[in-house]
């Protein structure tokens, strides 16, 4: 497993838990210490057991060095670059590691989530490095060794429980090659497994996440525009989704994490002149962000010099994962604007990101947070801040992203800058 991160950890320890010899690679050397050692570097429910059984049965070990096997996973970041490019640098630079290592009869299989024709750029990489094997898509006959892509498509908080039962596209250079790899996850998936072309697995993982993105964009332009008209854009969306064939989703203060955020720019950037609606909606989305913090700023101009809080970091609900995430891209604005009037209530994380050094923010548990600040701006819908009842806030000024607290007191719009009261904004 090449890349041991919030997909390769999990990955590995549950194929090793199926019973295989598992060798999970990283660069950081510290994340291969800290699995050798049978613990976890990342947040995941369950995953710290798994690991530790599986690292002391000898079933899973880490290092910083690709070795020969018999399967490789690659399971590495794709990032996009200034322009929304896609940026394939770690998957290129793990399939030439394993070049140097492959031999006839392995199985090359990638995950990260990839622009449409990676896969095969991955077996053109191959070709190159390796002429004395058969390369499927470079070669007349049959191959010395099958490339294939298999995208993830799990749940933070479930990933353990969904690497096994969802469902899972595999495609392959070649029929031959998606028929190995299928092999392969039968080993440990209990979903269906269905055999497609490279090209249309790689298509349909983005195709996933901007399908989801398109829908979140609409939710979050109903909001701006209920927050223009002073309406209750919760409300609206709980009365409109009694229709039998309407189920509009949940708005927020944007769209974050490794997947929705990134993802549909790889189908923008590969045909930039028939994606206009998934182009509008990632812009919708990044849009969002800009929205919440103007209410946010107007919520703490309405009360110079009260502390504000600032509920969560991370890009979804009852995860440690803050990648992409428009939570704690207004929270870092508001502490460098307001500095040490911020204080973050974060549980899933011990201290502060680097980006808030210098700023004069604090983290505070939410208990403190509920104590000592008159207003609050809710990013995250963690559990913890969905129990906080009406008889501990009922006295505060809060702009609710995530619409958590649908009981809370209106402000009166003469007691907010007129920016702020034209909805979204709510406290006594």
């Amino acid at each position: 497993m090449v890349g041991l991160g919030y997909i390769g950890l999990p990955t590995a320890a549950v194929i090793a838990r199926s019973g295989a010899s598992v060798l999970g690679v990283d660069i950081d050397r510290d994340v291969v210490e800290t699995v050798n050692s049978g613990k976890v570097h990342i947040e995941e429910i369950d995953l710290d057991g798994l690991v530790s059984g599986v690292v002391a049965r000898g079933l899973l070990r880490a290092s910083t060095t690709i070795e020969p096997a018999d399967v490789f996973v690659i399971a590495v970041p794709t990032p996009f670059g200034p322009e929304h490019e896609p940026d394939i640098t770690y998957v290129l630079e793990a399939a030439a590691g394993i070049a140097a290592v492959l031999k006839a009869g392995d199985t090359v299989i990638l995950e990260s989530t990839s622009p449409i024709g990676t896969t095969e750029r991955v077996a053109a990489l191959l070709m190159e490095r390796r002429p004395d094997l058969a390369i499927p898509g470079h070669c007349a006959g049959t191959a010395d060794v099958a490339i294939a892509y298999c995208p993830e498509r799990v749940l933070p908080g479930r990933i353990l429980v969904e690497l096994i039962d969802n469902d899972r596209v595999i495609g392959g250079i070649t029929p031959r090659c998606a028929r190995k790899a299928l092999h392969f996850y039968r080993r440990f998936v209990r979903g269906a497994c269905v055999t497609t072309t490279a090209r249309a697995a790689e298509m349909t993982k983005l195709t996933e996440n901007a399908f989801r993105d398109v829908n979140i964009a609409f939710a979050n332009e109903l909001s701006v525009v209920a927050d223009t008209m002073g309406i209750d854009v919760w409300e609206v969306i709980r009365l409109a989704n009694r229709h039998p064939r309407v189920n509009i989703l949940s708005p927020g203060p944007g769209v974050g994490g490794h997947c929705i955020a990134v993802d549909p720019w790889f189908l923008v950037h590969g045909d930039p002149e028939n994606t206009r609606l998934i182009r509008t909606a990632r812009e919708v989305n990044d849009a969002k962000i800009a929205h919440t913090i103007a209410r946010a700023e107007a919520l703490a101009e309405a009360m110079p010099e009260a502390p504000i809080a600032c509920l969560g970091l991370a890009f979804k609900a009852n995860i440690d994962d803050f990648r992409e995430s428009p939570a704690l891209k207004v929270a870092l604005h508001l502490a460098r604007r307001f500095g040490p009037r911020v204080r973050v209530v974060e549980p899933y994380a011990t201290s502060l990101p680097a980006a808030f050094a210098d700023t004069g923010a604090e983290l505070v548990d939410l208990d403190t947070a509920l104590e000592s600040c008159p207003a609050f701006v809710v990013l995250v819908d963690h559990d913890i801040f969905r129990s906080v009842p009406l008889e501990e806030r009922a006295d505060k000024r809060v702009h609710d992203a995530r619409g958590i607290w649908p009981d809370q007191p209106h402000i009166a719009p003469s007691d907010l800058p007129l920016q702020a009261a034209v909805g979204g904004v709510h406290g006594r």
